[in-house]
């Protein structure tokens, strides 16, 4: 595995407001939060075409990055706390307390790592992007009464590619929270780093600021601590969430243009004229789960066709909630959401698209659509979907609607966004979110076995030629 040739790793500290530094800060876990207790860290890449010295990248970028982040933090403090653990009894929570900070790792890129080549759509060896991702550190033990274990939730690392460019790599763990807080953390501290603000002050008045009430969101027949018990019976040995092991997987990136997207949602219409929610998410998710199942049997797998093939997907509920949640509460707040298909049915050449874009159109039109709808099952969460784990499940890891490619800390926009720990998902699962380059477009990122890319790619590029 390639491994950066020179780093160094500073602590950075939420800088303290004027007059009053926070002292402790607690967020109890609600349940929304308690189902990612055991989560595999979320693992995301930034990479920026920014030629730069060495000493440039130290002397200018490494400082204006440290004081913008320590800006940013006071702001989002449960990054830079930790995970509270209790080893006997007590429930979980997020933590900060003074002197509590984020290790930033600041690297320098070895030579077998081509920025060029790490930056493309093609197939690439997935193994060469972890060294740009930090590992969270190693969880401690705090002998109070009682004794807890203190995980951290935030690590940082920024590689510089001499006279090529950068690439910032985030780890967080997902209980302190979902896509929506982290994409507005890095947003926020891009935001401050590329303005250069001496104090981050006015930082409210470029981005939205985190919402920490836990009370919006409401628990009357206590789910939180109905999840807590669950979770501890799933607990594994170890409370630190693993990193991604080394493995022979192949990294690639599917780009759907507006055109693509309108030629699948006519291809649906004309055979389902009466589906009321045919989107752009709708289509290109139905479409890359029925070419995933067509390429099974070219990559080798065996699959019975009455084999039941899942797609889950994540949907935030923050609006969804009634009362409705802000839409910058911080933490997690995702529903569930899981369509289910034979495998038969989802590999058949000419209906197979079709009956996966008629039932995810339906579950988002009938349940996701509905406030009423989407958590009435919620109470049966885990143990309707944990036994999902290892079966043949596509998930989905991002959204459309966060526009990652937006973000600037003063070099212009990212190349290239890669979510890393889609490598490690026991299930298959891939990342969207909006295309860099087309507007309207959608870009897919995959990391399987480098047979099975080959044959999804052969199915994916045939499938577009209407």
């Amino acid at each position: 595995m390639a491994t950066p040739l020179k780093s160094v790793t500073v602590a950075v500290a939420p800088l303290a407001a004027a007059g009053s530094e926070a002292a402790e800060q607690r967020l109890p876990l609600t349940y929304f939060d308690m189902i990612w207790l055991y989560f595999h860290p979320i693992q995301r890449l930034l990479f920026y075409h920014h030629p730069c010295s060495k000493t440039h990248f130290f002397e200018n970028i490494v400082p204006n990055l440290q004081k913008s982040l320590s800006q940013t933090l006071r702001h989002y403090l449960p990054l830079a706390g930790n995970l509270i653990h209790p080893l006997d009894s007590g429930m979980p929570e997020l933590r900060y307390v003074a002197g509590d900070t984020v290790p930033v790792t600041f690297a320098e890129a070895s030579e077998e790592l081509d920025f060029n080549y790490l930056t493309g759509n093609q197939a690439r060896d997935a193994d060469k992007f972890h060294s740009l991702v930090p590992d969270l550190p190693e969880s401690r033990t705090e002998y109070s009464e009682p004794p807890l274990r203190n995980i951290p939730l935030l690590a940082i690392q920024v590689t510089l590619f001499p006279e090529k460019g950068l690439c910032i790599g985030f780890t967080n763990h997902h209980v302190v929270g979902d896509a929506s807080t982290i994409v507005g953390f890095i947003n926020a501290w891009s935001s401050i780093a590329k303005l250069g603000q001496n104090d981050g002050v006015s930082v409210a008045e470029n981005i939205s600021l985190p919402f920490y009430d836990r009370s919006v969101i409401k628990d009357p027949s206590g789910r939180a601590n109905i999840f807590w018990n669950q979770m501890k019976l799933f607990q594994p040995g170890s409370t630190d969430p693993k990193p991604p092991p080394a493995n022979k997987k192949t990294r690639s990136t599917y780009i759907l243009q507006k055109t693509d997207i309108q030629n699948l949602k006519n291809s649906v219409s004309a055979k389902a004229p009466d589906l009321v929610h045919l989107s752009s998410f709708t289509v290109t998710t139905a479409y890359v789960w029925s070419c995933l199942a067509r390429s099974a049997a070219a990559a080798g797998e065996s699959v019975a066709d009455d084999e039941p093939e899942y797609f889950g997907f994540a949907v935030d509920a923050r609006h969804r909630l009634d009362p409705p949640a802000p839409a910058a509460y911080f933490g997690n707040c995702v529903a569930f959401v899981v369509a289910e298909l034979t495998h038969g049915r989802l590999k058949d050449e000419e209906e197979g698209f079709l009956a996966a874009a008629e039932l995810v159109g339906g579950l988002i039109g009938k349940k996701v659509n509905r406030k009423d709808e989407l958590m009435r099952d919620a109470d049966d969460w885990l143990v309707k979907y944990g036994p999902l784990m290892g079966k043949r499940v596509m998930g989905v890891a991002g959204s459309p609607k966060f526009d990652l490619y937006g973000t600037e800390f003063g070099w212009g926009k990212p190349v290239k966004y890669e979510c890393v720990s889609i490598d490690v998902e026991v299930n298959e699962s891939i990342s969207l979110c909006k295309s860099r380059e087309f507007d309207g477009g959608l870009e897919i990122g995959l990391c399987l076995p480098n047979q099975k890319i080959e044959a999804f790619e052969t199915f994916f590029y045939h499938g577009l030629k209407f």
